[in-house]
């Protein structure tokens, strides 16, 4: 037989894209339209339908960035389409190929009940199956003119992401509105050629079926009445049945298909659009389910849930009903699908805590699974964290983006720090927008690593991001390939049937022991400092709150626990926690709004904590010490001289109760407090730091505290991106405008060094030695004026340390300071939390921070033979995409260096440069809430229970990496106490000894008590 392949393909490619497909669409009536531009922000539905409206007409610019503009339309269907399939074709004038993030429509009834969406890939809006000749049609359409920030493909900076700075032309030019008769046996054959093109064009050139799809498509050809396409789409797809309907080989891959409409809670738009990007696709997918009576679609993030049920009943009403049925699965059982390495350890148990408790008290679900398609890697801390709320898997698509290597399972076991372990998979489709495509089939099947041990995988389909979701065409694609020979098997079904299977088949799949760190996107640990210093602040803000309220409600009578604020407070933290927010990879506007916000949450919480301690009575001056440690510390009074106090953890003292230690000593650029003596040279760097308590060993190898300013533009994804060959071009900030003497106490020393450097950026360090403690604070103010650069402050270490640990949630996790892998050696940038440290046997050093995420560790071997091990902390960039602006401007933070420091000291001040002391004129304050006896075990939280019985809820783990036992104890009379999971519910039991609940703990361990006041 002759070769004809590409005479048929081409055949097949140009009947199916020039003839069928513009066919599908047998008769049109254009609907009048009328228009009226809504002025500043989006309005409610009723003021949108008193508005005045003035002609409009297609081929018409409209839509300013941002902007909303309101649509009237209306019209009839003609009586002699009756018992057609008829329906509304909208085309606002979408661009480029993405079908999220842009121009995107809300079609209401007059009576305002949402309808459905207008997308991209998603024009229709169905009217009637049959039709009624002669139905009118009256809709209001709502839509929105969002700006394609991804237009120049990231290429430049853009104005178009902020309102303030956008400007007014107008982006779109609308297309069509039409009612339009839907010929299904067009449409149908439209979806019959392309499954079976894509998935011939997928096979092998020696594969038989393929040469049999082919043959069978040029046959079907033949039968096509170019002059009457409608007319002859039924003798066509009668021809092409039987390639059709050859089943799947026995031993085809199973994809598990799942309905989904990944949106971001802010990205390339603000919050505000996402409550109307949620609208939308909610409406198309509960009008799809009515349509598909097999379709599940899998939705997470119960911030979403929120905005819906606030803003749209109907919607909300809509998507109950589809829960009911079983079509609509509430996943996931987080606030929002939040980064994955960032949040602070009690903050990650909150999104699981107000994430799973929505959905059970909203539709009676308890979700099963955490669902995070699309975080920048993920904490070594999850596992132990799902499984403490009740959840038995985990999923994930983003590993898949390695830069380096390939992750080399799809189904697995994945345990944590403490030896928790969760069924985890990644889908082999590689995306969490699936459309079930030929390509995209062929490569889950291709990918698959776990052949030979199992058979299936999951695929979440639909068009993400204000795409619309599922659509009727994926539907049908999926229907086709249920049982198609030479595809994958398709089964739309819930996520927890897949996983359930998933596990039932491959109960000895294989084990990934600790963090999974994503080979991309290494810049999310520092882009955005304001966002991210927000974050922290706000959380231990929040920490402080509640251990001081719990205390006033334990002992202040008339003091009323601030519940409903805390959980709203909590709420926007969480929010704002979002993969695309905290990591610093949003638009302006997201930014600029997540800093009001986060100004407004301190303001908040420091009212909250002022009133707690306030409720506790006037009196002396006292410290008050929100640590779970005991501090001996210098503190600053009101009027701001120095005062030295010794504080309980969790509890207060008054100021001055100790004798000072040994004076801290100026002398020149020298600072000495007995422990340590720090010597700054004329360049404003460390020239020395000796540990007087160690025989006067020196830490530092070279120059410490060294600015070093890189070089940094990505090769794409500048917020996202710090790639390696940053650290190839670099200018040492050696030349100090000053290096002077600001303080010369007995309590505290401090030199202060400022600098100015590239495009009038100064930086200003206070380096600060206090009385009693060898920590050595950098506090630091920058004027930030750089493009794509990168600053970091470096300590190379006389230390030969074979790894660091770096604190993560509710433990720290070991990195080898090595490079021997290509896996190590692709994590040239990692996170932490508020501490690295870094270790010989014998002696360590740790670097402290309290605002900042990223660092790097690196290893040399000197001339001398002795090793430099230098720890770098990342403080700020300046990329220019999306935020054009991104990180300019003032920034203050203090990051620490502790010589001599163990693991437990690391800890121990991680917290306290994180908690700072609060002073506050109160009466003799009561014993601490909670205490513990046994080093190790760290109490996390302390706050009033969430059902308002009073009960007291610590959240506490072992720190360490070592198995402790120890006793909580109560600052009140002890009635009972139980084990918890994280939404407070019981497990079991806890004893209680003389008045003390022991622990006992296993390394990293997460325990959640609620104690029952006598």
């Amino acid at each position: 037989m002759h070769d004809e392949r590409r005479r048929i393909e081409e055949r097949v490619q140009r009947l199916h894209d020039q003839r069928i497909k513009t066919a599908i669409h047998a008769a049109t009536v254009p609907l009048e339209v009328e228009a009226w531009q809504a002025p500043g922000e989006p309005v409610p539905f009723a003021e949108a339908a008193a508005a005045s409206y003035a002609p409009f007409a297609m081929g018409t610019p409209w839509g300013p960035p941002w902007g909303t503009t309101w649509f009237r339309m209306r019209g009839q269907v003609p009586s002699e389409w009756a018992g057609r399939r008829v329906e509304a074709v909208i085309d606002l004038g979408f661009v480029g190929d993405w079908p999220g993030n842009q121009a995107e429509a809300l079609v209401h009834l007059t009576d305002g009940r949402p309808l459905k969406a207008v997308n991209p890939l998603n024009q229709y809006v169905p009217i009637a199956h049959p039709a009624v000749g002669g139905e009118e049609i009256h809709y209001l359409v709502e839509a929105a003119s969002n700006p394609d920030i991804l237009a120049n493909d990231f290429a430049a900076p853009t104005p178009l992401g902020d309102v303030l700075t956008a400007g007014d032309k107008p982006l779109y030019t609308f297309q069509r509105a039409d009612i339009a008769i839907l010929d299904e046996d067009v449409w149908h054959l439209d979806l019959d050629i392309q499954v079976l093109r894509e998935l011939m064009l997928e096979l092998g050139e020696h594969d038989p079926r393929r040469h049999e799809i082919m043959h069978a498509l040029d046959r079907a050809m033949d039968l096509l009445d170019l002059d009457d396409i409608s007319g002859s789409a039924a003798s066509v797809r009668e021809a092409l049945k039987p390639v059709l309907a050859k089943p799947a080989h026995a031993s085809a891959h199973i994809v598990s298909g799942v309905g989904h409409a990944h949106i971001d809670s802010a990205w390339l738009w603000p919050i505000r659009e996402t409550k109307r990007k949620t609208s939308r696709t909610f409406s198309n997918v509960t009008s799809l389910a009515d349509e598909y009576e097999e379709f599940v679609f899998a939705c997470s993030q119960a911030q979403q849930y929120e905005w819906v049920r606030d803003n749209y009943p109907h919607v909300w009403a809509r998507i109950q009903e589809s829960v009911k049925k079983g079509q609509w699965a509430p996943v996931g059982g987080m606030w929002v699908e939040a980064d994955g390495n960032l949040p602070g350890g009690e903050a990650l148990a909150r999104q699981l805590v107000h994430g799973k408790r929505f959905f059970i008290e909203h539709f009676g679900i308890e979700t099963k699974g955490v669902w995070l398609p699309d975080s920048f890697g993920y904490t070594a801390a999850y596992p132990q964290l799902a499984r403490l709320a009740g959840n038995e898997w985990f999923l994930t698509q983003k590993i898949s983006w390695n830069q380096t290597n390939k992750f080399p399972h799809h189904t697995f076991w994945w345990e944590g720090i403490d030896g928790t372990r969760i069924f985890t998979h990644f889908p082999p489709v590689d995306t969490y927008n699936a459309r079930f495509s030929g390509e995209e089939m062929a490569r889950a099947v291709r990918n698959y690593q776990e052949k030979g041990g199992a058979t299936r995988s999951l695929a979440p389909f639909g068009w993400g991001d204000g795409g619309g979701g599922p659509t009727r065409e994926i539907m049908e694609r999926a229907r086709r390939l249920k049982n198609l020979e030479g595809s994958a098997r398709v089964e739309v079904e819930h996520p927890d049937a897949f996983f359930a299977k998933a596990r039932e088949e491959y109960p000895d799949a294989p084990v990934w022991v600790g963090e999974l760190y994503l080979e991309l996107h290494r810049a999310t640990y520092t882009s955005q400092a304001r966002t991210k210093q927000g974050n922290r602040r706000s959380e231990h803000r929040l920490r402080e709150a509640e251990l001081w309220a719990t205390t006033a409600a334990l002992h202040a009578p008339g003091y009323a626990y601030p519940y409903a604020k805390l959980d709203r407070l909590w709420k926007t933290v969480l929010l704002h926690q979002f993969h695309d927010i905290l990591p610093g990879s949003s638009i302006a506007w997201v930014h600029r709004e997540a800093e009001a916000e986060y100004a407004r949450v301190a303001q908040e919480l420091e009212q909250l904590t002022a009133e707690a301690v306030a409720a506790l009575g006037a009196g002396d001056t006292r410290v008050f010490n929100t640590s779970p440690f005991d501090r001996a510390e210098v503190v600053r009074a009101a009027t701001g001289v120095p005062a030295y106090a010794e504080v309980p953890a969790n509890g207060s003292a008054p100021v001055a109760v100790a004798d000072p230690p040994q004076p801290v000593t100026v002398s020149g650029r020298v600072l000495d407090n007995g422990l340590v003596r720090v010597e700054v040279a004329a360049d404003g760097t460390l020239a020395s730091v000796r540990d007087l308590r160690a025989g006067g060993r020196e830490v530092l190898a070279d120059k410490g505290n060294l600015l070093r300013l890189h070089t940094d533009l990505p090769n794409y994804w500048d917020a996202w991106d710090v790639d390696k060959h940053y650290r190839n071009r670099y200018t040492d900030l050696l030349d100090a405008d000053s290096v002077t003497v600001v303080e010369e106490d007995p309590l505290l020393g401090a030199i202060r060094v400022e600098r100015s450097f590239g495009k009038g950026s100064k930086i200003t360090q206070t380096i600060t030695l206090r009385a009693g403690s060898p920590r050595i604070d950098f506090e630091t103010d920058i004027d930030w004026h750089e493009a794509e650069k990168f600053l970091k402050a470096g300590f190379p270490v006389d230390i030969r340390a074979p790894h660091s640990s770096a604190e993560i949630q509710f433990g720290h996790i070991q990195r080898p300071t090595h490079t021997n892998t290509s896996w190590e050696a692709a994590r040239f940038e990692v996170s932490g939390h508020r501490w690295v440290h870094i270790a010989e046997p014998g002696y360590g050093v740790a670097v402290i921070n309290d605002s900042t995420y990223g660092h790097d560790v690196s290893r040399t071997v000197r001339e001398d033979g002795g090793t430099t091990t230098t720890v770098r902390l990342s403080l700020v960039r300046a990329p220019r995409v999306p935020d054009p602006g991104a990180d300019q401007g003032r920034h203050r933070f203090t990051y620490s260096l502790l010589p001599g420091a163990t693991i437990d000291d690391a800890v121990a001040e991680g917290y306290a440069l994180n908690l700072p002391l609060r002073v506050a004129e109160a009466a003799g304050a009561p014993e601490p809430i909670v205490s513990v006896d046994g080093g190790g075990v760290t109490v996390e939280a302390v706050k009033l229970a969430d059902d308002e019985s009073g009960d007291v809820v610590v959240r506490l783990y072992e720190s360490r990496g070592g198995r402790v036992e120890g006793v909580l104890r109560t600052g009140f009379p002890l009635a009972g106490a139980r084990v918890t999971d994280l939404l407070e519910r019981p497990l079991e039991d806890a004893e209680i000894v003389d008045g003390g609940v022991p622990v006992d703990l296993r390394p990293f361990q997460i325990l959640t008590l609620r104690l029952r006041r006598g």
